[in-house]
């Protein structure tokens, strides 16, 4: 195992929480930013999802890769179209995006496991 994405999510909603009390006004424009981004029904959440697990892919942000690799599972992503997504941010991100992809598949995995055993 490369990373517990799932103990990730849970250390970095303890620094972000931190963060908003000493950001206030700044982290409420990034969550109204977030919801507004979220909105509209030209694409469905999965689909949103699955762009910003690329998006985190090709920019190395471990934790935005933990986040949405959770938030495409939730929305009903299977491990092909992960597999898939990640595939178009190799192809735009080249070598390094590969190692990153890897990790966000492990994350998918990992969150694909949690679902299965709630079941």
């Amino acid at each position: 195992m490369v990373e517990d994405w799932l103990a990730l999510i849970n250390n970095m909603n303890g620094a972000v929480r931190d963060l908003r009390k000493a950001a206030p006004e700044t982290l409420k424009a990034f969550s109204d930013m977030a919801q507004a981004a979220h909105g509209g029904d030209g694409l469905d959440h999965k689909t949103k999802e699955l762009i910003a697990l690329a998006i985190g892919v090709a920019t190395r942000c471990a934790p935005c890769i933990a986040y949405h690799a959770e938030g495409a599972v939730k929305h009903g992503a299977t491990r092909e179209q992960v597999a898939e997504t990640l595939a178009m941010s190799i192809y735009m991100g080249a070598g390094p995006s590969v190692m990153y992809a890897a990790e966000a598949l492990e994350a998918v995995d990992q969150m694909l496991a949690k679902t299965a055993a709630k079941a």
